[in-house]
């Protein structure tokens, strides 16, 4: 089970990346076996960005932001929605040397069932790290959050996603259709609640 760790000291943004984003951590770091996830803040901004290239988002709602400028938008609204706490968006690092991993979200957060979302960079596929970041987040979310289960859509073809939602006790529940893909939806339980 993932623990809280303390937040460290606070992130500083190089002079050559300055923005209008806060830096502080508005809620603590949660911390697995291998990683740990921390709020989004602009310090992690250049390094998410990178990450968001059109093989990996081939399997999710969005397509890669055209420039950096075009990202801190989007950044900026993680941010305002992680401090109204109606969103919260995580930064995936690894535990031992703090390289970026990848992104875990917790969508509309005071519905009933949050829908999550995770991605991670193309380079860290394969290790594990989706499975591992993802239940951090849903026993984060049964600490803090009002939840009865959790939504979990995935592309039909992300083979790799579906596994994790089933290794959680998700069951498919629904399907959608985008203009990308067809997806499936899992329903993963809360732990400690019935299903």
């Amino acid at each position: 089970m993932a623990s809280i760790v303390e937040p460290g000291p606070m992130l500083t943004e190089p002079t050559a990346r300055r923005t209008l984003w806060p830096v502080k951590p508005l809620i603590n770091p949660v911390q697995t076996e291998h990683l740990v996830l921390r709020p989004f803040s602009c310090a992690d901004g250049h390094e998410v960005f990178a990450g968001i290239t059109p093989t990996l988002t081939r399997f999710m709602a969005f397509d890669p932001p055209g420039s950096f400028a075009a990202f801190e938008t989007i950044g900026q609204e993680w941010l305002r929605l992680i401090e109204q706490g109606a969103e919260y968006t995580f930064v995936i690092r690894h535990l031992q040397d703090g390289r970026f991993v990848g992104i875990a979200a917790v969508h509309r957060a005071t519905e009933g069932e949050p829908e999550l979302g995770i991605w991670i960079s193309e380079r860290e596929h394969g290790q594990g790290y989706g499975r591992e970041a993802v239940r951090a987040v849903v026993h984060w979310c049964a600490e803090r959050l009002a939840a009865v289960a959790y939504r979990y859509p995935v592309a039909v073809d992300n083979v790799a996603s579906r596994r994790i939602a089933e290794a959680l006790g998700g069951q498919v529940v629904g399907t959608e259709q985008s203009a990308k893909f067809a997806s499936v939806v899992y329903r993963i339980p809360v732990p400690g609640l019935p299903g």
